[in-house]
């Protein structure tokens, strides 16, 4: 009689399980792999908000190990206790945040080991900080492949962490693009009573509203956009998520008595809905990986007016599908939105290519696809694509 063995099991270790890209990119990969390849397990530090609904694959145990915030040596112990019992083939980590955990599997005898950045810390945009380096530096030797969300930072680990070419493979996030699709009618009605008027134009932004996300800046554009005649009767400002900045942009919105011209509802499970009630869409992040709300937005068919920092010019084609503008520069944001706000035209005429660069290249398939031909290599699998490594 044959006995049937277990697809192999992979680890995912994360910081939290809540909402964020990381996150959403987590969750999108496991719920598009094939069923039947791998299992999963979600290890995270912390712990899993209501988030964890949004995985529709069958069997994913999500372990939280409730690290204290700061340090918790005590966390690493539980950690290893986890992996002896799970047994894994194949340990994922992602973000400095969890690169020590790879000690943790080797020393927990997990054979095979695989780090991913997705984004640079809010105290370290530029990758430049000596303490983070070192730290990846030594971690280095234990990770067998690592995976980048961006060009730029798939060649940061290259030049400044040392990791060998064949050894880093850029990975960009993928994105439903038919849950996310434009509008087909006039916009949807949201927000509370009397905030969208008819001809009224919606500048919006979804994201954690987190320091790195700098949507003050963006408030601060608004603020200046209003200063034109009639902008305060058309205009309006959405943004979506929830964070310890909502409050100081809400208070920059009273201050200048714009309250009832923004809408900023927190954190919402009808993104995709509130994305086609929205005219152009903005990210004003300091720094990213490869942006799932960008790459969202798009799928929407929205212009898209992004900072040049990470991987955000690698989706947005100034001029092309949108534009892009220096972090930190309200003016700047400012007048990229004004020309929108002018030429309706412009944006369908853009976002009408971002639509068609997502289903061209962004699309969840040849992202959950990418990672399997990782993980298959790595597991001596049958690859069913090429594995894109660094020349």
């Amino acid at each position: 009689m044959r006995l049937e063995t277990a697809p192999p099991l992979i680890v995912h270790v994360i910081h939290q399980l809540d909402v964020g890209g990381l996150e959403n990119g987590l969750v999108n990969l496991i719920n598009h792999l094939p069923p039947g390849r791998y299992r999963h397990a979600i290890v995270c530090l912390k712990n899993a908000t209501a988030f964890r609904q949004r995985l529709r694959a069958p069997g994913v145990d999500i372990i939280s190990l409730d690290k204290r915030e700061g340090k918790d040596p005590l966390h690493y112990l539980r950690l290893y206790r986890v992996l002896r019992q799970l047994q894994p083939s194949l340990v994922h980590t992602r973000n400095l945040g969890c690169i020590e955990a790879q000690l943790v599997a080797c020393l927990a005898g997990v054979p095979l080991r695989v780090h991913g950045e997705h984004g640079r810390e809010i105290n370290d945009l530029h990758g430049a900080s000596r303490k983070y380096r070192l730290l990846r530096k030594l971690m280095r030797p234990l990770v067998q492949h690592f995976i980048a969300v961006s060009a730029d930072l798939g060649q940061w680990l290259v030049q400044a962490i040392g990791a060998r070419p064949s050894t880093v493979s850029h990975i960009g996030n993928g994105v439903d693009s038919l849950q996310f699709h434009p509008r087909l009618g006039p916009p949807a009605v949201v927000g509370p009573p009397g905030f969208l008027q008819h001809g009224a134009y919606v500048i919006g932004s979804v994201g954690r509203m987190a320091a790195v996300k700098d949507f003050q800046s963006l408030v601060q554009a608004f603020l200046l956009l209003l200063r034109e005649p009639g902008a305060r009767a058309r205009l309006r400002l959405m943004i979506v998520g929830d964070g310890p900045c909502r409050q100081a942009c809400l208070e920059l919105l009273a201050q200048a008595g714009a309250q009832d011209l923004a809408w900023l509802p927190g954190a919402r499970d009808d993104v995709a809905q509130l994305l086609r009630a929205m005219d152009v869409f903005v990210l004003p992040s300091l720094a990213e990986g490869s942006s799932n709300t960008i790459l969202e937005a798009m799928a929407s068919a929205l212009p898209v007016v992004a900072t040049e920092v990470g991987g955000n010019a690698e989706l947005v084609q100034s001029g092309w599908n949108g534009m892009l503008v220096p972090p930190r520069s309200p003016e700047l944001l400012a007048d990229a939105l004004s020309d929108y706000c002018r030429s309706p035209e412009l944006g369908r005429r853009h976002g009408a290519r971002g639509r068609r660069l997502v289903l061209a290249e962004h699309s969840l398939a040849a992202m959950a696809g990418a990672y399997l031909a990782v993980y298959d290599r790595l597991t001596g699998a049958q690859s069913p694509s090429p594995l894109s490594t660094y020349p």
